[in-house]
């Protein structure tokens, strides 16, 4: 990318195993290229929903000019790049999946004006389409252009990426402005960070993230239907995965991670998350996500696993399997805890209760069942005391966090409208607790050493109560077993339909 005013650039150069293109072949490239067909581009599906937004976020700061940088692309090696995700403050309010775009919502009157700075398509007219690596449409794919991303994302204005530098440089010296921080190092520079307050205490740029996360609070419809479809495709790359269990001939942590991945890349745009797939004692290590483990008969595999949709929605589900599609009596007891005390948060999921009301609950029962099993020393009230919580050797996490864009999502909202807030209705939030028995915790019963259990849902708070998202995953221990036994018959049956079918 350049800025209008910077020095001229030099022509793409080719990389070092490339040779450079004569004048004739530059010459040649750009010739006898069909016109674009002149069609009016499409608006966005749901584009009001985006406009929404951005309206309701001009209502907050009126007056002030607001900078949502997307992000660029990062390397991963040498001269090749990460596949590209957009940020999710800018998605939130475009729409936008390309690299590098910057919405500036410029004050004007009575609200703001919508600006997109956009990459220009020039098509075929410019010799860069073939020789520029990083941009050039042979290479990368065709960026949209400046009209057709004003007609698709139904802004007010779009502009080309050259001339941002200008109109950053013109924002700084009007002063009043705010900038979606740590996106962008080429916006960054260009607008000084401004605080307010005698001392200087008031971090205006904060109070922005900080609105845009509590905004993405409470869901809408349409934001519901998009985890509901994640959900959906999550629970079909489970069952890709509980087949590879019985069917594929390497037994590996690799090959549940792939299998899974493989359905998030058909049906979404990738996995929400780094999948853990944690086999035996490795359930133990909460991100878990080396994933080179070997898959052994009579362990668990603690499957944490995602699809993120096309439109960057994600889900967040964990199921603790039997590699063998049993449990020994060691791993249910673990695991019938474990759900027991999500059964208890759940009836602690409604509007006006603490966000940690469910958390509450949960440690409680599990707590009491810790202590049945003679693994907490002490009582479980004195456990669950604030100054003692000795439980958490054991269960080492809170139970839920917001979910949406982000599988962490709202990360930058105030505390007291999160994890000291109330739930309200339109929020979703997970509900997870889990027990990790490390294998050399000389606190445990040596039987239930290595044993690792989460159980993880995605639940929408509603007006009277909450709704369980992900409840077609079974989570009760019959049903895991008798959901594994099910997928494994319907495979054997497909391949006994194959089997006949190449007799004939």
């Amino acid at each position: 990318m350049t800025f209008q005013n910077d020095p001229p650039q030099e022509p793409a150069k080719p990389a070092t195993h490339d040779t450079v293109p004569p004048p004739a072949l530059l010459e040649f490239m750009v010739k006898e290229w069909k016109p674009a067909s002149g069609e009016p581009t499409p608006r966005l599906q749901g584009y009001e929903a985006f406009a929404a937004r951005r309206r309701a976020l001009s209502r907050l700061f009126p007056g002030e000019t607001l900078v949502i940088p997307t992000g660029h692309e990062k390397v991963r090696a040498n001269d090749t790049n990460y596949r590209f995700r957009p940020g999710s403050d800018f998605y939130y309010l475009t729409g936008n999946v390309e690299p590098d775009c910057v919405l500036v919502m410029e004050a004007w009157e009575g609200g703001h004006r919508n600006v997109l700075f956009v990459e220009p398509n020039p098509g075929h007219s410019d010799a860069t389409f073939f020789t520029d690596r990083v941009k050039g449409e042979l290479w990368v794919g065709p960026r949209l252009g400046v009209p057709q991303s004003r007609d698709r994302f139904a802004v007010d204005e779009c502009q080309g990426l050259p001339d941002l530098k200008a109109t950053l440089e013109a924002v700084a010296k009007a002063g009043k402005h705010r900038v979606v921080r740590g996106m962008s190092d080429r916006v960054d520079p260009l607008l000084p960070p401004r605080n307010e307050g005698e001392k200087g205490e008031k971090d205006l740029d904060k109070e922005l993230a900080q609105a845009l996360s509590e905004m993405r609070l409470l869901k809408d419809a349409q934001e519901v239907k998009e985890l509901s479809g994640a959900i959906a495709s999550t629970r079909r790359g489970f069952e890709d995965v509980i087949r590879a269990l019985r069917e594929h001939p390497v037994r590996t942590e690799r090959v549940v991670e792939g299998v899974f991945n493989l359905r998030a890349r058909v049906e979404g745009n990738d996995v929400g998350y780094g999948t853990i797939a944690a086999s035996g004692p490795h359930a133990c290590i909460l991100h878990w996500t080396r994933n080179d483990g070997r898959l052994k008969p009579g362990q668990l595999l603690l499957l944490d696993a995602g699809v993120e949709r096309e439109t960057l929605y994600t889900a967040d589900i964990t199921r603790t399997l039997p590699v063998g599609g049993k449990f020994s009596k060691q791993q249910r007891e673990i695991y019938s805890l474990v759900h027991a005390a999500q059964a208890a948060a759940f009836k602690a999921v409604k509007p006006g209760n603490d966000f940690m009301e469910p958390n509450r609950r949960a440690m409680k029962v599990l707590a009491e069942g810790l202590a049945r099993l003679g693994i907490l020393r002490t009582s479980p009230e004195e456990a669950l005391k604030d100054e003692h919580q000795f439980y958490k050797r054991y269960s080492l996490h809170n139970v839920s966090h917001m979910l949406g864009l982000d599988v962490h999502d709202c990360a930058q909202a105030r505390q007291e409208a999160y994890k000291y807030g109330k739930l309200k209705p339109g929020m979703v939030l997970t509900v997870e607790p889990g027990l990790y028995f490390q294998l050399d915790d000389l606190t445990v019963p040596e039987k239930y050493r290595g044993i690792g259990v989460r159980i993880e849902d995605d639940v929408l708070v509603t007006e009277k109560g909450m709704r369980n998202l992900s409840a077609s995953f079974p989570s009760e221990a019959d049903a895991v077993e008798a959901w594994m036994a099910s997928v494994w018959k319907q495979g054997s049956k497909q391949g006994s339909k194959k089997g006949s079918k190449k007799k004939r």
